[in-house]
């Protein structure tokens, strides 16, 4: 098992080699004097790494791609297309690119018969631009939660599962037709179980289709005669800390519930929001369960499915306040799952969500107790790498020797 950062020669160069060079120069003040006041200095320039030394680069060496989601805010900041900052880090490090909202039915499909498609088809372009791939997420999140309002109050009428079947089979058509030939790989279905219940969800569209089984069995079917030769993906967010044991378990089941039923499903997005809520003493870092991962991934590969990583990022809220220290234990956790996780031939797309702390989502979903930023992407809110960076780069490099 490979759990510890290594320490070899050889991946210490790799880790080198991989880092962008930050440039270190001292700052001039433009037309100082005793007199005068200084103008104002803007902070130094992220200088990023060629093409072989990007993440995106390093991933490619075992046939891997890595990416991030990127988003669309309408204004210059943002982890977002508009700012030209963060596009820059998007466009050194990435190969792969997903957008976080703005495929989601609350954005393209603002009521029934609607379709809104402008802020996906900037992000679309933007890829398109810069030569990115692209991914969908997604073609249906099955939460009431995040359904739009005019869905979970929608009245199907008086034959409501041909109603359902029409609206989600109209959807994923004309999604799918929207961005055929540049999106071949779908979050088809996203986050569809009731860990309460340790059942599937049930939502407006299940009542009426009479399951939420039939409800996601029908998305597949659909994106499957819509894209013959794409990628379908389920997407959830189970992970490797002893919390998630029952939501594998879940998940376990609802993969092999659409093997049993033929549901033509390629790969499972493991999201990998992992997490340090908690510390372990042995190691540090926070405590996971890294033999019943694997025997839950075994499971996973071995009814045929591949794997993605669609969402990576690290939750640091029991680390200490020190950023150094914090930054070290989070590169420490990162290369610990990334070490696992790249162990398999079945995992291909790796994406971070996001790539700079302070526009990362968990500032608002997992803040700290101590009101200090979360540091739990590879660049810091001042667009330098840091030691997660690195340790990303080291365990693709790894993978590839």
């Amino acid at each position: 098992m490979r759990n510890a950062l290594p320490m070899t020669r050889r991946s210490a160069l790799a880790g080198m080699a991989a880092l962008p060079l930050i440039g270190c120069g001292a700052e001039e003040l433009i037309g100082s004097s005793p007199t005068s006041t200084p103008a104002p200095v803007s902070p130094p320039a992220t200088q990023f790494p060629t093409v072989a030394g990007s993440l995106d680069g390093a991933a490619s060496r075992s046939g891997r791609r890595f990416g991030s989601a990127i988003s669309w805010n309408g204004g210059t900041t943002g982890g977002s297309i508009q700012n030209p900052r963060y596009a820059d880090v998007v466009k050194a490090e990435c190969g792969l690119l997903v957008p976080e909202n703005e495929m989601k039915w609350q954005f393209t499909r603002p009521s029934p018969d609607v379709y809104d498609f402008a802020r996906m088809d900037a992000i679309a372009e933007f890829a398109r631009t810069n030569g990115k791939a692209l991914r969908g997420h997604t073609l249906l999140w099955h939460r009431p939660r995040w359904f739009p309002d005019w869905l979970n109050n929608y009245d199907y009428g008086a034959n409501p599962a041909r109603e359902a079947e029409r609206l989600l089979t109209d959807h994923i058509r004309t999604v799918t037709d929207r961005y055929r030939g540049q999106i071949a790989s779908y979050d088809v279905v996203n986050e569809a179980i009731d860990h309460d219940r340790n059942a599937t969800i049930e939502t407006s569209m299940s009542r009426a289709m009479g399951s939420p089984e039939a409800v996601m069995d029908l998305a597949f079917h659909t994106a499957r005669e819509q894209l013959p030769d794409g990628e379908l993906v389920y997407n959830d967010y189970m992970s490797w800390e002893p919390a998630h044991a029952a939501h594998c378990n879940d998940v376990l089941r609802l993969l092999e519930g659409f093997r049993k039923r033929n549901v033509p499903v390629d790969a499972l997005g493991i999201q990998s929001h992992i997490e340090i809520y908690s510390v372990d003493p042995a190691t540090g870092v926070g405590p996971y369960r890294e033999r019943e991962w694997r025997d839950f991934i075994d499971e996973v590969v071995g009814m045929g499915y591949k794997l993605l990583i669609t969402e990576f990022d690290v939750k640091d809220k029991a680390l200490p306040s020190a950023v150094a220290l914090r930054d070290e234990k989070v590169a420490d956790y990162t290369r610990r799952y990334f070490d696992v996780m790249l162990d398999y031939a079945e995992l291909s797309d790796i994406l971070a969500w996001g790539m700079v702390d302070q526009f990362n989502w968990l500032q608002g979903f997992a803040p700290r107790d101590d009101g200090m930023e979360v540091r739990g992407t590879p660049y810091s809110s001042t667009y330098q790498p840091k030691p997660m960076r690195e340790a990303l780069a080291a365990s693709l490099l790894d993978a590839a020797s």
